[in-house]
């Protein structure tokens, strides 16, 4: 079994991979300079899965296309409306920043955010685990899902994709980066966490119960996971008082990701800024350069 079948198979019982997705546009409306498609998608065969899609105006032909997972932060209400409206974290909303420079993005409500919100993430949790689901893997599986999705479209160039999200959502980023090699380029603001370091510094309840994957620990560190995008280009963005991503583990995903990128130094970055928990004016203008580099 490959390293990257190894670390799906962590994930408990999921849905069918080639359970056959379909989907309902429900609005389509200009918003801002770009088109804002709002979706229900059905990716799993359990709940439906909201989203929105958007992409220029003014576009011809198949587009890159960003994967966007939004944050948690305690704000179920918020989800995929991140990408139109942004949060406190960010610079600002990113739907307006990408489709300016010319990309699509589609982002999902995860499992109890957004319009999938009501039942208490602990709980949704607990009943998973009961019936031999991880709650992360469900996320994970429908980030896959929605990648499938739109590869499915005619207006995204499946060749031009790319992860991008801030906390949970960098997180989310990463994990799908690390097992679909359709994700072309990474980038992850805040949420870089080395595990054993999160141990070290008695932080782990920074992170809600979604986070926790069992056995995980036994198969994989975060640079372990992290090394099955090389030599996929990745940026990551840090804050050096970001309980969330202690200093030490930042060092040892770094040193480990630099030799396994030694061939390709250039396609992995890790960008530290003297902030907590969000994004920096200096974060956004190199997320942008990298994208355009890369994608």
């Amino acid at each position: 079994m490959s390293d990257r079948m190894q670390l799906y198979a962590l994930l408990g019982d999921l849905p069918p991979r080639d359970y056959p997705i379909s989907v309902q546009v429900v609005d389509q409306t200009e918003r801002d300079g770009y088109l804002l498609e709002t979706l229900v998608l059905d990716l799993n065969g359990l709940e439906t899965v909201p989203a929105y899609f958007v992409k220029p105006l003014t576009a011809v032909g198949r587009l890159p296309c960003i994967v966007y997972s939004h944050a948690h932060g305690g704000d179920y209400e918020l989800g995929k409306r991140e990408l139109l409206t942004g949060r406190k974290a960010l610079v600002s909303p990113y739907a307006a920043a990408l489709t300016q420079r010319g990309y699509a993005a589609l982002c999902i409500d995860h499992w109890c955010f957004g319009e999938r919100r009501g039942r208490a993430e602990s709980a949704v949790f607990k009943e998973m685990l009961w019936r031999g689901q991880v709650l992360w893997g469900m996320m994970v599986y429908d980030s896959l899902r929605a990648v499938d999705y739109l590869v499915s479209r005619a207006d995204i160039d499946p060749e031009r994709l790319g992860a991008l999200g801030l906390s949970m959502g960098s997180t989310m980023s990463w994990w799908i980066a690390a097992l679909d090699p359709r994700i072309r380029v990474c980038v992850d603001i805040c949420c870089l966490t080395d595990f054993d370091a999160l141990i070290e510094s008695a932080n782990l309840d920074g992170h809600s119960v979604y986070y926790y994957v069992p056995s995980l620990l036994k198969h994989f560190t975060t640079a372990q996971i992290n090394a099955l995008i090389a030599p996929r280009p990745h940026l990551s963005l840090a804050g050096l008082y970001d309980p969330l991503t202690p200093v030490a583990g930042l060092d040892r995903i770094d040193r480990e990701l630099q030799a396994v990128y030694a061939a390709h130094p250039d396609r992995w970055q890790l960008k530290r800024y003297a902030c907590g928990h969000l994004e920096t004016a200096a974060m956004r203008w190199e997320i942008m350069r990298f994208l355009e580099t890369w994608l």
